[in-house]
């Protein structure tokens, strides 16, 4: 049976979702703690990703994946809070979502240790909290697979790359500009979503041109916005044939390359940041051979 992708890394966003990391214990049996996973895996409501933290635990390596870097050389901190196993959970039910991370986390346990998790919803019909249509610029169905998942070339066939962000929003901060102000941070109308041709270079639309770079620089997004009683924003969520892709566009965003920075700092800033395997399945049980299970 040839290999496949995680089928969740394809999917739509659902109403709910979860985005969980996991460390690894200081005795841990990674290895056990994998098999017990695989057992409970869901396909159609799962996503996992695994850490160059935790392929080196196992004594392999994974080509593309290496640790998420700190960017600097820009006035804007990019950090890294680089873990070793990353899940996503989606489903229309919350409750759902609630037995889905008790699963999970109890599978895990005690070799990985729950180190961050964040609930996500679709907000106002796929938008983000600003009220910005998000993932305009995602490639169609069948250019998803082409850009999302790694080829037969590559020697991982069927598997993918992930970036995870989390992006805290300064809501008030964006509110207290002008209508025409923020359309022109962000690049796009927000009345029909239309991009203004005129934008200002920081435009966010503008530093992320995913066809503008060299090479291309596309993507599959799959974020969603977060809301707790302290902070809000966007958990950032970008699947990837190789991270060279995403490393370009972050670079640019922060303007490392040429000093102009995405008018996105001005009202938002990461505060997390990881890379992630996510392995193929063979047979519809993930496919851990890269790591020697």
């Amino acid at each position: 049976m040839s290999l496949v992708p995680q089928p969740s890394i394809l999917a739509a966003p659902l109403q709910n979702g979860r985005s969980l990391t996991f460390r690894l214990s200081l005795e841990s049996d990674p290895a056990a703690g994998l098999r017990r996973l695989r057992d409970v895996f869901d396909q159609k409501a799962m996503v996992i990703g695994c850490g160059e933290i935790l392929a080196r635990s196992l004594g392999h390596a994974v080509e593309g994946l290496r640790p998420f870097p700190a960017l600097t050389g820009s006035p804007y901190a990019i950090p890294s809070t680089q873990q070793a196993f990353w899940v996503n959970l989606r489903a229309e039910d919350r409750s759902a979502i609630f037995d889905l991370s008790e699963r999970v986390v109890a599978a895990l346990a005690p070799d990985f240790i729950l180190d961050d998790a964040m609930d996500t919803f679709s907000y106002s019909g796929g938008r983000d909290l600003t009220g910005y249509e998000d993932g305009t610029a995602n490639p169609g169905v069948k250019e998803s697979v082409a850009v999302a998942i790694a080829g037969e070339e590559s020697g991982l066939a069927g598997s993918s790359f992930v970036a995870v962000q989390r992006w805290s929003h300064d809501l008030a901060r964006f509110g207290a500009h002008s209508p025409d102000e923020r359309d022109a941070m962000i690049g796009r109308r927000i009345k029909d979503n239309g991009e203004i041709e005129d934008a200002p270079e920081c435009a966010h639309v503008k530093r992320t041109a995913q066809e503008l770079y060299q090479p291309t620089a596309f993507m599959v997004r799959r974020s969603l916005p977060y809301a707790t009683a302290g902070d809000k924003g966007l958990e950032f969520i970008a699947y990837c044939a190789t991270l060279d892709a995403f490393e370009r566009m972050m670079k640019h965003m922060a303007g490392i390359d040429d000093g102009i920075a995405d008018a996105l700092f001005r009202f938002s800033r990461p505060i997390t940041g990881g890379y992630y395997w996510c392995p193929p399945l063979r047979d519809s049980k993930l496919d851990f051979s890269a790591l020697g299970l």
